[in-house]
């Protein structure tokens, strides 16, 4: 799912969508992946951005087709050309913004009007921020829709690399799968408090263990 000018490769590689809110650091994210930076294209007509973001795994080299909107999310519903023949989904969300947590459905909806059964990985971004405002008990869409969570941090590396491991295991079927090589990351700009981050993902996994609330009290 390369754009046209863009060169093919000849191990695995697989179309990523990439959605969310503007301003959730989608861009920030893919562009922490020096290779798929260096080498991105942009197609105007569909307002996307495609960035090659390779990785090594124990089975050989796969690459992600990471399509980025690139802030065309801001013009409403985004064109089910930028979906059609996706195999793997991240949606993203800000952490510090809770109507950017508030709006996860409808991106989730979108994507499975067009791309039925692909592995979709929710993320939590901005972890680094200190005024968090969708708290870790807040987070249950994920369960909802059996779908995968990972709270991340584009700015400080944090957890980079896990949405992709996951749905490379899930598109090969493999959950022993693992990377072999760490990806080529652009330096952390901000510090990460580890210990916190911890303390948060305890709780989200305390919280796991409860009842789902109803949908109404999801976002209070």
């Amino acid at each position: 799912m390369a754009l046209p000018n863009q060169q093919t490769v000849d191990y695995p590689s697989f179309k990523l969508v990439l959605v969310g809110d503007g301003g959730t650091g989608k861009t920030t994210f893919v562009k922490r992946h020096l290779t798929g930076e260096f080498e991105r294209r942009y197609e105007p007509t569909i307002g996307v951005e495609v960035h090659p973001l390779d990785f090594h795994t124990n089975c050989g080299k796969v690459r992600f087709y990471c399509w980025d909107t690139a802030g065309q999310e801001n013009f409403g519903g985004l064109r089910d050309g930028y979906y059609i023949y996706g195999q793997c989904a991240i949606i993203m969300f800000d952490v510090t913004a809770r109507l950017t947590y508030k709006n996860v459905p409808t991106w989730h909806r979108d994507i499975c009007r067009v791309c039925e059964n692909i592995p979709i990985v929710l993320c939590g971004n901005k972890v680094d921020v200190k005024n968090r405002q969708v708290k870790a008990k807040m987070v249950t869409f994920h369960r909802k829709k059996n779908l995968q969570y990972y709270e991340i941090s584009a700015k400080s590396n944090y957890n980079f690399e896990k949405p992709f491991l996951y749905l490379a295991r899930m598109l090969a079927g493999d959950m022993n799968l693992h990377f072999v090589e760490s990806p080529a990351l652009a330096p952390p700009e901000v510090p990460i408090d580890l210990e916190a981050q911890q303390r948060v993902e305890a709780e989200m996994a305390a919280a796991a263990t409860q009842p789902l609330p109803d949908d109404d009290e999801e976002f209070m």
